[in-house]
């Protein structure tokens, strides 16, 4: 394995055998996180497209506690896509820069589930969005 001094990743504390605190796994999980938001355009697009959804749904102002659920539960599941897909990156370019057909395989795969993930919930949003356009302005349409 490669020896990589300016990323967080081959620290010992990943790779020991000592037990890790809970302390210390919450901070590696939010390491993670700011490098999906800070490192990666296609996170970065859909955190954006999360904000904008949330912000739209509280502007209509009509959604109850089971639209919000399902919206947060979409957006939740999108990004956690996203996070692995960029993971499967990641550790293919720790293995080989070189091209390995599996590994392009393995992750054209991951695109494909992150793109499966993402159509499943625009059409949930699609479908909690128009009903609740509809029940706001359909008296004017």
């Amino acid at each position: 394995m490669k020896k990589n001094k300016t990323t967080k990743t081959n620290t010992p504390h990943h790779f020991s055998h000592k037990k890790r605190t809970w302390r210390r796994k919450f901070a590696d999980a939010f390491h993670g996180l700011r490098l999906s938001v800070y490192q990666q355009s296609s996170y970065r697009i859909h955190f954006t497209a999360a904000i904008g959804v949330l912000g739209t749904a509280w502007l209509l102002g009509n959604f109850d506690t089971v639209r919000w659920v399902f919206l947060i539960f979409c957006i939740t599941t999108v990004l956690a896509a996203e996070m692995f897909n960029t993971a499967i990156e990641t550790l293919a370019k720790a293995i080989t820069n070189s091209y390995n057909p599996s590994i392009g395989n393995a992750l054209d795969i991951a695109g494909g589930a992150v793109l499966t993930v993402a159509f499943g919930t625009a059409c949930i949003g699609t479908i909690l969005f128009l009903e609740a356009i509809w029940k706001k302005f359909g008296s004017f349409l």
